[in-house]
């Protein structure tokens, strides 16, 4: 591969490092923000170095498995449970499970303690370890690769992220929108993807950079601090383009994210 497709690569798929960095930092706050960004620029860079275009696998879906193994290596590296704390931790949770189904709500410390015949300190040390522990990522059952038991404020800014990113995606293009769940969503390879459009792979690779910056502008824009405050734009689409967009996906969301994107079409 030629260097400046190698560049082009790298560049065109910064924002999926950002993305991925944020989903897996969300659950395992424990970590490094700028640790994982490090990590997940490095196994992109690596990525497009090793891609080879001829296996027909799109440089996205390609590039995504190297950065998420690139974090479970930095996880497991960082691991800091021993065998005993994650037994204690296990034991811990399957009584505040059984307790919770028998009281039918949430037990309190106190109840806890209790029912292990342990002190109150030792109860909230442990759960404050559950909520930061990482799954053994060995364990062929782990389903993800941080802790299934993120804290309630980070469920709640996950949940919203990936609600705002589904609205974000509806709102693109349609073309756009195909192409990002073709390659993103699907793994479909982009030369089958521009056989089906009519369009050349080049094309599909552009618009596709084009709608993850979109998405970008979009996440960024509803997470700045001040709704309606200015945002640098990262997708290259005119300023009238960008205002339609956000208009978009203030039309077909809740009235909660439709608020902030109705101030930024009108701020743009």
């Amino acid at each position: 591969m030629k260097r400046a497709e190698r560049n082009r690569l790298i560049e065109e798929n910064l924002p999926l490092v950002g993305y991925l960095v944020a989903d897996v930092w969300a659950r395992a706050t424990h970590l490094s923000r700028e640790d994982l960004a490090s990590v997940g620029s490095v196994a992109l860079v690596t990525a497009a170095d090793a891609f080879d275009s001829s296996l027909g696998v799109p440089f996205g879906a390609f590039a995504r498995r190297r950065i998420l193994g690139a974090f479970a290596d930095e996880m497991r590296s960082m691991d800091w449970a021993s065998r005993g704390i994650r037994k204690r931790i296990k034991e811990t949770l399957v009584v505040q499970e059984t307790l919770t189904a028998g009281l039918g709500r949430t037990p309190t410390i106190t109840e806890m303690a209790t029912a292990m015949g342990t002190d109150r300190e030792t109860i909230s040390e442990t759960l404050a370890d559950a909520a930061r522990t990482v799954t053994t990522l060995e364990d062929p059952t782990a389903q993800s690769i941080a802790s299934e038991i993120p804290l309630p404020e980070e469920s709640v800014l996950l949940g919203e992220r990936l609600e705002v990113l589904e609205i974000a995606i509806k709102a693109l293009p349609e073309r756009m929108a195909r192409i990002i769940r073709d390659v993103y969503f699907d793994d479909r390879p982009v030369k089958d993807i521009a056989a089906e459009l009519g369009i050349s792979h080049s094309a599909v690779s552009q618009q596709r950079s084009e709608a993850v910056r979109l998405l970008h502008d979009a996440l960024n824009a509803y997470f700045v601090e001040k709704p309606g405050a200015e945002v640098a734009s990262t997708s290259r689409v005119s300023t009238a383009s960008r205002a339609a967009y956000f208009a978009r996906m203030a039309e077909h969301s809740n009235v909660r994210i439709s608020t902030v994107f109705r101030q930024h079409a009108l701020a743009v």
